[in-house]
């Protein structure tokens, strides 16, 4: 099988990992800081070939827009802005994603949407990233950036932001650690605690966000019909606290028919990136193809 080095950017962190074919037996060589400018990544990953020993093909997922082997647009790593990464590693053929839709190749081949020909994934962090599941083909539009629901909006009076989205900006990681802020914690992650020891105050915040986000994913339930949506990244590990106040509001916004969508974590959690870029790697450039 073919020896692919896995590669998770992501705004904050880098993972790795090496796969020869068997995802139960994938191999995390590394999780640490994002590099902070193109020469740091490319001497990384280099490095990562070397440690991982021979190395057949890349699998790269990164947090924002891509058009075959070129980064077009990263909001949270604007050094990767219009770089092909095939021309930095023309040795290796390079399977290069959204990170989304890689962690949605991932639930759809070995995950929660095994078997799925529809679905819909959020992958909420730092930002929030969202993929589409449809007909059994992951959608990636005109542009690489199809379905981009981070950038959705339920607030007629937002002004919106060059880098971010309505819904990234109220309901992200980052939206979660501004709310911790507000009842003297530290981060969303000790805000999430405390709502799920059940005190009113944290759950009294969430309550906003977890609404905004069920508003939101109602008009895209309403447009594409899934079997299911999945929740991945680190809210994915919060949906015990955030899912019941989202999904009363997702259905609130939906016909009788569809009111049955279920709202599930992705089997693999934080590891779907890894998971997908391996798959990816695999695969090669037909890997959006999943039936």
């Amino acid at each position: 099988m073919t020896r692919v080095l896995a590669i998770d950017l992501g705004g904050t962190n880098l993972r790795a990992a090496i796969s020869t074919g068997d995802i139960a037996a994938l191999k995390v060589l590394s999780r640490e800081p994002a590099p902070a400018s193109l020469d740091a990544l490319v001497a990384r990953i280099n490095a990562l070939c070397g440690e991982a020993g021979p190395v057949e093909a890349l699998g790269i997922a990164v947090p924002g827009l891509v058009q075959a082997s070129a980064c077009r647009w990263i909001p949270n790593l604007p050094f990767l802005d219009g770089v092909d990464l095939q021309a930095l590693f023309p040795d290796l053929p390079i399977a290069l994603g959204n990170d989304a839709q890689i962690a949605l190749l991932a639930e759809a081949v070995e995950g929660s949407a095994k078997g799925m020909s529809d679905a819909i994934l959020l992958a909420i962090g730092t930002g929030i990233g969202s993929a589409v599941l449809a007909n059994g083909r992951i959608v990636a539009g005109a542009h690489g950036g199809a379905c981009s629901f981070g950038w959705a909006c339920a607030d007629i009076n937002d002004h919106g932001a060059e880098r971010s989205g309505w819904l990234e900006r109220v309901a992200s990681g980052r939206a979660l650690d501004a709310l911790a802020g507000q009842v003297g914690l530290a981060d969303g992650r000790q805000l999430i605690a405390a709502a799920r020891a059940g005190e009113l105050a944290a759950q009294t915040l969430l309550e906003a966000p977890a609404r905004q986000l069920g508003t939101a994913l109602a008009g895209a339930v309403a447009l594409l019909d899934p079997q299911a949506v999945l929740i991945s990244g680190g809210l994915a590990e919060a949906l015990d606290v955030m899912r019941p106040p989202m999904l009363a509001a997702l259905r609130l916004q939906l016909p009788s028919h569809l009111r049955g969508i279920e709202i599930r974590p992705g089997q693999f959690g934080p590891g779907a990136g890894l998971v997908g870029a391996a798959l990816a790697g695999r695969v090669g450039e037909g890997w959006r193809q999943v039936r």
